[in-house]
């Protein structure tokens, strides 16, 4: 296992070999801000959002809590997507769940943690709202696979009702919402089929989305 001295050892080597390959990546990278993309993702150590996306540092604004949840009280996220929308005027959010998160599984399962139930209650929320999903043919495991593209989805409603994103469309802002999930288990990104680029667009993108899930 590796020891805060290797951390910063790996740094420096990370640094020296960015360097070599390109001199100039640092001065870029001080002198500007301007990705395209935000990235909202689960907190979870494995799904790391530049590395699976292969893009360097400066080029996706990222936001991570458990179980990447918009929730509308959440000032923390809905500070960092006005921020990306308003002021570095990202052209797409991406919202990317997981398969396998602990999150998802806890809520499921109903297994007490603590003071994280009371946030994992919204995945709770979905199951029962999307109660029709969860067929008795499915399998734990597949249960909390089809909870977490599920959670996904309503994510992106969030995300797409938020004043911020609904306020940009208004004005003519090019934006897009999107929802995708990551498979731990092959290092692949799927689309689930969810792709907003304006208001008028989401309840029947919604509709088709959810209707692919049990299709």
């Amino acid at each position: 296992m590796a020891t805060l001295p290797d951390l910063l050892s790996n740094n420096r080597r990370w640094a020296e070999g960015i360097r070599s390959r390109d001199p100039a990546f640092f001065d870029r990278l001080t002198g500007q801000q301007a990705p395209r993309y935000l990235w909202i993702g689960c907190s979870d150590s494995r799904v790391p959002a530049n590395e699976i996306v292969d893009l360097l540092p400066g080029e996706l604004f990222v936001h991570r809590n458990v179980a990447n949840l918009v929730v509308h009280s959440d000032l923390n996220c809905l500070s960092v997507l006005q921020y990306a929308v308003d002021v570095l005027r990202v052209e797409h959010v991406i919202v990317c769940g997981h398969y396998g998160c602990g999150g998802v599984e806890a809520a499921w399962n109903r297994t007490p943690l603590g003071l994280i139930d009371n946030w994992l209650r919204h995945l709770q929320d979905i199951a029962e709202r999307h109660a029709g999903a969860f067929g008795t043919e499915l399998t734990g495991p597949q249960a909390t696979d089809r909870l977490a593209e599920l959670n996904v989805l309503e994510q992106v409603v969030n995300v797409c009702r938020t004043t911020m994103v609904q306020d940009a469309w208004r004005r003519g802002q090019p934006l897009g919402v999107h929802g995708w999930i990551y498979r731990l288990q092959d290092g692949l990104l799927h689309d689930l089929g969810l792709s907003v680029t304006e208001e008028s667009a989401l309840a029947e993108a919604h509709r088709r989305a959810l209707a692919s899930l049990s299709g």
